[in-house]
Formats: C-alpha cells, sequence, structure tokens
C-alpha cells in the first residue's frame, strides 16, 4: 500500500467508519455467541417441542451431530476470518468468496433472518411473560407493554459500548448456564430417573422425522457464527475468533445434550406424551418435583432473562450488519458511522430499534397472537434463513482460498471446506422439506412457500441492487467486502493500493 494512501484512508476509518477495537476477549465473545443461542429457552422450550413434534427421543444425540457439523464448517470460516476482519461475517465472505452481487444477496438474507429473531423474541417475552407477572404480583399487564419495556433496555444498550453489553450478557448467561445444570442435576437424582440410551442413538438421525430433528437442533446452534461478526473489536483476532467459535460450539452441544439427555431420562417412557402435554413446562416441572417451587419460579424469571440476553445479541449483530453496508455506500452512509467514545454503530442500532417499536405495535393494534404467529413463526424463519447463509458461505470459502491459497493448508482451505459444504446442503434440503413440521402447519400452506420465496426474493433483489451499484456507482461496488478498508473511505486510486486486481474489481 502506498505512503500516501494508507494515512488518508486511516484517518477517515478511525474517525467514523471503524468500530472500536480491542474490546473483547474470548470470554466476552463467547458471552455474545451462547446468549444469542439462549440455553434455557432451547433447552426449555426446544426440546419439549422436539419430542412433542417428532416423537423422537434422539435429540441429544442431534446435537452432537450438528456440533460436529458446524465444528467442521468452522475450520475454514475461521481460517477466512484470519484475512478479513469484517463484521458483515457472511455478506463479507460470500462477496469475497463468491462475488460482490451474491455478497449484498447474502447480506439482505441476513438481515432479515437476525431481524426475525429478533422482532420474535420480543413476542415471545411479552407472551410468556404476562400471565408470570399475573401469577407473582396479581398484575394484568398487557404482552406489549412487557415487550415494550424490553425493547427499551435493548434499545439503550444498543448505542453504548459494546463491552458494557458483554457484562450484561456475562451476568445473564451464566445465571442461565448454572440454572440449566442445576435442574439437569435435580433431574439426574431424581426417583423417577433412569439412564436411557434411546436418546443418545445415532439410528435415530436416519429414521422417519430425522429431518425434522436435526432442523431443530440447528436452531439451538443459531448464534455460534456471530464469533466473526465481533472480529474487528477483539483482542488479537486470529486467535480470539477461532478459540471463542470452537469453545462456543463445544459448551453449547455439552449443556444441551446432557441437559435433553437429564430431562427425558427423567420423564421416563412418557417423555414423549408428557412433552406434548406439559410443552416448556417439562423441564420446569421435572426439576421442582425434587428441588422445590422457588426453583420453579427462578427457572421462570431466568427463562424471561434469557430471551433478553438473546434480544441483546441478535441487536448487536444487526446493527453491525448494517452498519458494515452504510461503511461501504451499499446502504446510506448514514448507517456507517459509530459513536465517539464507544465505537457503538448508533445509526444501524437506532434502525433496528425502530423496526422492532414499528412489530410491537403492528402486533399490539391488529391483535395477532405473539407467541404463535411472532415468536414461533418468526424465530423458525429466520433458522431458515440462517442456515442459508452458513450453506452459501460454505461454498464462499472454497472460493476464496480456490484464489487465494496462501497462508492456510490444504485442510482449511478445501478438505473440511468441501465435507462441511456436502453436510449442510443435506440439512438444507431437509430443512426445506420438513418445513410444514417445523411451522407446525399443514403441507403446501402459506408459511411453507412464503418464507422459502420471501428469502429468494430478498436475496435476487440485493444481487439485482449490486448490479445497479456496479454500474451507476463503481467505486461503490468495488468497496464492497472490504469493511474499513473500503476503497470509499479512501482517496481515488485506494482500490490499486488495496491489490485488487482487474478481474477481482469487476467481481
Amino acid at each position: 500500500m502506498s505512503t500516501t494512501a494508507t494515512p488518508t484512508a486511516t484517518a477517515v476509518s478511525n474517525l467514523s467508519t471503524a468500530l472500536a477495537r480491542d474490546r473483547l476477549g474470548v470470554a466476552a465473545v463467547v458471552f455474545f455467541v451462547m446468549s444469542a443461542a439462549a440455553p434455557l429457552t432451547v433447552v426449555a422450550g426446544v426440546v419439549p417441542t422436539g419430542l412433542a413434534v417428532t416423537g423422537l427421543t434422539g435429540i441429544p444425540v442431534a446435537f452432537a451431530a450438528v456440533a460436529l457439523v458446524l465444528a467442521v464448517f468452522s475450520v475454514g470460516y475461521v481460517a477466512m476470518a484470519r484475512h478479513i476482519a469484517n463484521a458483515g461475517a457472511f455478506y463479507a465472505y460470500v462477496s469475497r468468496g463468491l462475488g460482490r452481487p451474491l455478497g449484498v444477496g447474502a447480506a439482505w438474507v441476513a438481515l432479515v433472518a437476525y431481524n426475525m429473531f429478533q422482532v420474535a423474541s420480543y413476542g415471545g417475552f411479552g407472551a410468556i411473560a404476562a400471565p408470570l407477572f399475573a401469577d407473582w404480583f396479581g398484575v394484568d399487564v398487557q404482552w406489549w407493554v412487557l415487550a415494550l419495556c424490553a425493547w427499551a433496555l435493548v434499545a439503550v444498550l444498543g448505542v453504548r459500548d459494546v463491552a458494557v453489553n458483554g457484562k450484561v450478557l456475562a451476568t445473564l448467561l451464566v445465571a442461565e448456564i448454572v440454572l440449566v445444570v442445576a435442574f439437569a442435576l435435580a433431574d439426574v437424582s431424581s426417583p423417577q430417573f433412569h439412564p436411557s440410551a434411546a436418546p443418545l442413538d445415532a439410528g435415530s438421525l436416519v429414521g422417519a422425522g430425522a429431518g425434522a430433528l436435526l432442523v431443530m437442533a440447528v436452531t439451538g446452534f443459531v448464534g455460534f457464527e456471530q464469533s466473526v461478526v465481533f472480529s474487528e473489536e477483539s483482542r488479537d483476532p486470529r486467535r480470539t475468533v477461532p478459540r471463542a467459535t470452537y469453545l462456543a460450539i463445544t459448551l453449547i452441544a455439552v449443556l444441551y445434550g446432557f441437559a435433553a439427555w437429564a430431562m427425558i431420562s427423567a420423564a421416563g417412557p412418557g417423555a414423549v406424551s408428557r412433552a406434548g402435554t406439559e410443552g416448556p413446562e417439562l423441564f420446569f416441572n421435572l426439576a421442582a418435583d425434587r428441588i422445590g417451587a422457588l426453583a420453579l419460579h427462578l427457572g421462570h424469571a431466568l427463562f424471561l432473562t434469557s430471551l433478553i440476553a438473546a434480544m441483546i445479541s441478535f441487536h448487536n449483530i444487526i446493527a453491525r450488519y448494517t452498519f458494515s453496508l452504510g461503511r461501504e455506500g451499499v446502504v446510506p452512509r448514514a448507517f456507517g458511522r459509530t459513536v465517539p467514545g464507544t465505537g457503538a454503530p448508533k445509526n444501524g442500532s437506532l434502525a433496528q430499534s425502530a423496526l422492532g417499536l414499528v412489530v410491537i405495535l403492528l402486533y399490539a393494534v391488529e391483535g395477532w397472537d405473539p407467541l404463535v404467529k411472532l415468536f414461533f413463526w418468526g424465530g423458525t424463519g429466520g433458522g431458515i434463513g440462517v442456515l442459508l447463509l452458513i450453506t452459501l458461505t460454505s461454498v464462499a470459502v472454497l472460493g476464496y482460498f480456490a484464489r487465494q491459497p496462501e497462508g492456510e493448508d490444504l485442510w482449511h482451505r478445501v478438505g473440511a471446506p468441501l465435507i462441511s459444504t456436502a453436510l449442510l446442503l443435506v440439512m438444507t434440503y431437509l430443512a426445506l422439506t420438513n418445513i410444514a413440521v417445523l411451522f407446525g402447519v399443514e403441507p403446501g400452506s402459506a408459511p411453507t412457500w412464503v418464507v422459502p420465496l420471501a428469502f429468494g426474493v430478498v436475496a435476487l433483489a440485493g444481487v439485482a441492487w449490486a448490479l445497479v451499484l456496479r454500474a451507476a456507482r463503481p467505486p461503490v461496488y468495488a468497496g464492497i467486502g472490504f469493511g474499513a478498508r473500503s476503497v470509499t473511505a479512501a482517496p481515488r486510486g485506494f482500490a490499486a493500493a488495496l491489490g485488487q486486481t482487474g478481474d477481482e474489481a469487476q467481481r
């Protein structure tokens, strides 16, 4: 890079288009990742639902299988993170691996998918908290009032230092994990507990309904991919990101697998029927029989904080995706600005808060069901979107290292990405062919085709917009996927200083 271009680009970037650096260590990134994964919500919600819907008890081994697939995917994923530190993650990786048009399409899909998770959490929080408040305090509060309270908290934290968010998540997550472990141990010590081998039977992964089983397990890991989103803000990202990614996948698999196995074994032969009758209360009821009513109330309280933690994590990832697009000029540049002193992506955060507010008020005015039509449908739809993105990114890793193999061995460049791509394609196929089961609707009904179609339309719109930028605003197009090093943050000629070839500048 020339000596004339570098200072100018750096000055502009540091003033307004760079996230705060050296703010997060391995532990903080793991907290963000696992908070998005929402352990208590998954163990108390996804596992009983999986039992009731599929009638299969192999959920623990499904968690292990999905963890293995994601670990293989992460080999190439974090290898690419060593070469590209960009808060856009999927967007940046697909742009650099498969071309800018597909990258912008992936970014738009990511924004839709993560926003679905984010706004879905508001509906779940309000719907679950309202009856609990009536039970605890004798106060009848509308779900949307409680959802707005959670929204206000997340909105304020969204414009604060990312380290502050990390501390809040750490506090909530530690309490959440301790409770999950305590409840699981209570199940193991229960007189009704009989160790069962059925939940660990790998044969359940190839039988009838196995597709839905695997997809439900995938939803439990949504958020693991956030590690690279915080690469710009991490201390020594070349080490922090890989360690945080593998640690998060391992912790999630062990925690979910053990808790699910303990719960199914404690419920006994009637686990499936009890899950259908009791739903999420199965997790709490089994432990309450051993620990007492206080544990039940504490569990419900932490169930709510689990949702809040997920809201905070998804809010942060959405704000950073928006920031990445704004910084590069793909969306209005106002979104690519940060708060002086904290480095928080303020305008991206405020935009997400505005969307959340609109959705909460719309559901309140229309009287729509916040639990089924917002929490359940939104979370499931978002999970499909993230799975599509992970699969596309796995292909992008192959594309990137095919052109730039320097610095990585064959396993990181080709072996692991090839294996993960094949496995993820199978999972994607299973997700789409089991979509009616995932939504709990009849095959061919509106949700089974509206959600995939919506993601397809959004992706194509992103590709079309990228092609418009290539024709109308070549400098902006040339900077797509380069983050703080984008040509749009530097004087003319910076593209050449970046070392882009003619082919790469056009791709």
